[in-house]
């Protein structure tokens, strides 16, 4: 399961990506926003996304989420909150591939936030995909590394 939420901020990429994301068959949940609303606050649709992404996660299930917003940090501060969410910020068209690689082989991320003001839709779509498609290494110094980050 995807789960993908956004502010007003990034309805408008979140849409597309929901599209993209549903032309290659993944299965989706949408948290919203659903419409353009200029006052609406980011918390009201990253938390109950978060919340199902970590119950999610609790029951063994491999969910992962997107998240949308003006810079993507306040985004990544709420998912980063929740028990088993280790949110990355993508926010800048530059070296994605790289950055991507170590944010899913040696992290494990599982919440991409963007960065709306700061990317073009095109490194988005190509970040996502990249993103989903590169997997864990599940090398023991990695592993290791998010035991301890479990603990905390």
């Amino acid at each position: 399961m995807l789960y993908l939420a956004s502010d007003h901020a990034g309805y408008e990429l979140k849409e597309k990506i929901k599209k993209y994301l549903e032309d290659l068959k993944y299965e989706i949940k949408d948290f919203g926003a659903f419409k353009y609303e200029s006052e609406d606050d980011y918390p009201d649709f990253i938390i109950p996304a978060m919340k199902a992404l970590s119950d999610d996660l609790k029951n063994g299930l491999d969910s992962r989420g997107i998240i949308l917003g003006g810079s993507g940090q306040g985004e990544a501060i709420i998912a980063n909150r929740f028990s088993g969410i280790r949110a990355v910020v993508c926010d800048d068209n530059e070296n994605l591939e790289a950055k991507i690689k170590a944010w899913r082989e040696h992290t494990n991320s599982n919440v991409l936030s963007f960065g709306v003001r700061f990317i073009d839709e095109s490194n988005a779509l190509k970040a996502v995909k990249l993103w989903l498609e590169t997997p864990f290494t599940n090398e023991l110094r990695h592993l290791r590394r998010l035991e301890k980050i479990e603990k905390i």
